[in-house]
């Protein structure tokens, strides 16, 4: 696989656990901000479900994005997350000597039932890594609204974003 995929998400997945660091559990659970009421830690453990689909599908050449396994435990205990982010990364960084010249087959509900599209590791590690930048700034979206601000540079923004249109960082 292609180093720089795994590099870019596995810096990606350090924001999330020095963004985690810096706040309490009850700030990571906290479902005050509409107009969804979900918490940092909804949106962590939905996306930490994301690459976890990917790592359970890759032995069967099936990954199935509807069967996630919804952790609760992740969502409402920030230590725990940090576990799991932890253990996500350490095998990503085995997917480096793994050969990408196959097709994977992911199933997901578009919102008229399942459906199942070939895809390659790398083609779904990179949405993965979209899904959770996008994910990540709904996370500074709901600490913004919370009155709490951080300083991990780059957070929530895609890398495409020009930096003079970053605000806050």
């Amino acid at each position: 696989m292609n180093t720089s995929i795994i590099s870019a998400v596995n810096h990606n997945l350090n924001q999330a656990i020095a963004l985690l660091n810096t706040l309490d559990n009850k700030l990571y659970t906290n479902t005050n901000v509409g107009p969804y009421f979900s918490s940092v830690g909804s949106h962590l453990r939905h996306t930490l479900d994301f690459f976890s689909c990917i790592i359970d599908g890759l032995d069967a050449n099936q990954i199935n994005l509807v069967n996630r396994k919804r952790d609760e435990t992740i969502a409402n205990n920030k230590e725990v997350a940090i576990a799991k982010i932890q253990e996500i990364q350490e095998t990503f960084v085995r997917f480096a000597n793994i050969n990408t010249d196959y097709i994977i087959h992911v199933t997901d509900d578009l919102g008229e039932g399942e459906v199942t599209v070939s895809y390659t590791l790398e083609s779904i590690m990179t949405f993965a890594h979209s899904h959770a930048i996008h994910h990540f700034a709904t996370i500074g979206y709901i600490l913004h609204q919370l009155n709490v601000s951080h300083n991990i540079k780059g957070f929530g923004y895609n890398p495409t974003t020009p930096v003079e249109q970053r605000k806050g960082i």
